[in-house]
C-alpha cells in the first residue's frame, strides 16, 4: 500500500482477509515471510507499537469499548479529552455528537462502525486498515466514508480495507486484490478490474 493509495481485499466469508489484518496489526504472527512498514521490518513489534509507528486499525468486530461513551472512546488513547479533533467527523456523522455522553455500548451496530471508524481516522496515521467498516451502515453514510477516506487520501494516507460493499469500492478503490483461501486470485489497478469479474470470485 503506498502512500495516497486505497487498496480494497475482497473475498468471500472464511478465506482469510480478516486474519490478514490482524497479521499487519499485530495481533497474529506470520508463520514466515517479512511485513514492512515505511522501510522497517515490523513483524515483531506489538500492536501498541505498530500503533505508535502510524499504523491505524478500526476491526470487524468489537470495535468499542462498550462500558466508555462515545467521547470516552474517542479520546481513550490520546494526550488530552479534548473533541476539537473529531469535529469534522461530528460535522459529517452528526449522530455521534448528539450521543457523546451516551454508554457505546448502546449505539447500533452501524453508529459503532461509524464511532470506529472516526477513531481511526482522527489518528491521522499513515496507514489505515479498515475491516468491514460498511457492516450495518446505512447508504447515505456510507458515502460520506468513501468522501472522508478520499480527503485523507489526498493528504498522503494509505488504505488497507477488507469490504464486500461494492459501491464503496467501486467509488474509491484505486487497486484491489481478492483472497480465496489465503491465496490471492485476482490483483490489479481497480480501473482494470469490471464488476462481473469481481463477483465472479464472491460467488463462486
Amino acid at each position: 500500500v503506498a502512500a495516497s493509495e486505497v487498496v480494497f481485499v475482497l473475498g468471500r466469508n472464511g478465506v482469510g482477509k480478516s486474519t490478514l489484518m490482524k497479521l499487519v496489526m499485530g495481533f497474529l504472527s506470520p508463520a514466515a515471510g517479512h511485513l514492512h512498514f515505511r522501510g522497517s521490518d515490523i513483524a515483531g513489534l506489538l500492536p501498541y507499537q505498530r500503533a505508535a509507528a502510524g499504523i491505524a486499525y478500526a476491526p470487524q468486530e468489537r470495535v468499542v469499548f462498550d462500558d466508555l461513551t462515545v467521547a470516552e472512546n474517542l479520546t481513550l488513547m490520546r494526550p488530552t479529552r479534548a473533541l476539537t479533533p473529531f469535529e469534522p467527523y461530528f460535522a459529517a456523522f452528526p449522530r455521534l455528537k448528539e450521543r457523546l455522553g451516551q454508554h457505546a455500548g448502546t449505539l447500533s451496530g452501524g453508529e459503532t462502525k461509524l464511532l470506529s471508524l472516526t477513531r481511526a481516522l482522527a489518528e491521522n496515521h499513515a496507514l489505515v486498515l479498515l475491516d468491514e467498516p460498511t457492516e450495518g451502515v446505512q447508504f447515505e453514510h456510507v458515502m460520506t466514508m468513501a468522501r472522508l477516506i478520499a480527503e485523507q487520501k489526498q493528504r498522503g494516507v494509505g488504505f488497507l480495507i477488507v469490504e464486500q460493499n461494492l459501491t464503496l469500492v467501486e467509488a474509491i478503490a484505486d487497486r484491489l486484490m481478492v483472497l480465496d483461501h489465503g491465496d490471492v486470485v485476482l490483483q490489479d489497478a481497480a480501473a482494470a478490474v469490471s464488476r462481473d469479474q469481481i463477483i465472479s470470485h464472491l460467488t463462486v
